[in-house]
């Protein structure tokens, strides 16, 4: 028996041996890879941090021996917008304002002189267009009086007895055929003449109606460029008074007094 187990125990301690053995052989040829797999592959870059400037001691000092500066700099930077006095910013209000209504009141000043311009350009060619629609019908009443008088001859000529005078100095067998030849004439002549009246009575209608639309349109101009003057007026006025009362309370104000 004991042969037995010393038998034993040394066929497991040489199957010992031998599994280390075989362990060992394995992990020196892994190492062995490992380093050859490191020297065949390139090494990666090395990222490295910049070097961080340290101040010296001199200024650190100088920097926390003065703190009442840095106090100093960031009340005078503050204190502008909070000491601010509000008597200061009212009269800055007030003149921006005052500013304001002048600018305001300078452009409606050149809108409305603007649009007076305007007005009397076109009041301007209203007049001359009357004027000129006038001479026109003047013009043509004088045809129309020539050719009513034409007319009127032309009637007096067309009675019998003065048709039979015309033609008596014809020596003729037919004197009835000169008489209505004659006739004939007056009664073209007449036709004619009335179909110019016509035409020159219509002529002068529309240049009536033409003079009247001229005539209202300068009367509407004429009457926005009065109200326009009249409101022009009254604005100064109104401004002149409101400047002198408020004038007048600076004027009688007293200066405060200083205090000691």
């Amino acid at each position: 028996m004991p042969k037995r187990t010393v038998r034993n125990f040394l066929m497991a301690a040489l199957a010992l041996l031998i599994v280390t053995g075989f362990l060992l052989v394995d992990s020196s040829a892994q190492r062995r890879r490992k380093r050859r797999t490191s020297r065949s592959r390139p090494s990666a870059p090395r990222i490295t941090n910049p070097a961080i400037y340290q101040p010296s001691p001199g200024d650190n000092s100088n920097n926390s021996s003065d703190p009442t500066s840095a106090t100093d700099n960031t009340n005078s930077q503050t204190a502008p917008a909070t000491d601010r006095d509000p008597e200061a910013t009212r009269q800055t209000i007030r003149s921006l304002s005052n500013q304001v209504d002048k600018l305001s009141d300078k452009i409606n000043q050149m809108e409305e002189s603007q649009r007076s311009l305007v007005d009397l350009e076109r009041l301007s060619r209203a007049e001359q267009r009357s004027a000129q629609l006038r001479t026109e019908q003047r013009d043509v009443q004088a045809k129309q009086a020539e050719l009513e008088a034409r007319a009127e001859d032309i009637d007096y000529a067309l009675k019998p007895e003065n048709i039979e005078r015309s033609v008596a100095g014809y020596g003729t067998t037919h004197p009835e055929e000169l008489r209505e030849q004659r006739r004939r004439q007056l009664a073209n002549e007449k036709e004619r003449v009335q179909k110019q009246l016509d035409q020159l009575n219509e002529s002068i209608q529309r240049l009536q109606q033409a003079i009247a639309a001229s005539d209202a349109e300068a009367e509407r101009l004429h009457k926005r460029l009065d109200a326009a003057d009249e409101a022009a007026i009254r604005n100064a006025k109104t401004k002149a008074q409101s400047e002198g009362t408020s004038q007048q309370p600076q004027a009688g104000a007293s200066p405060s007094p200083t205090p000691y």
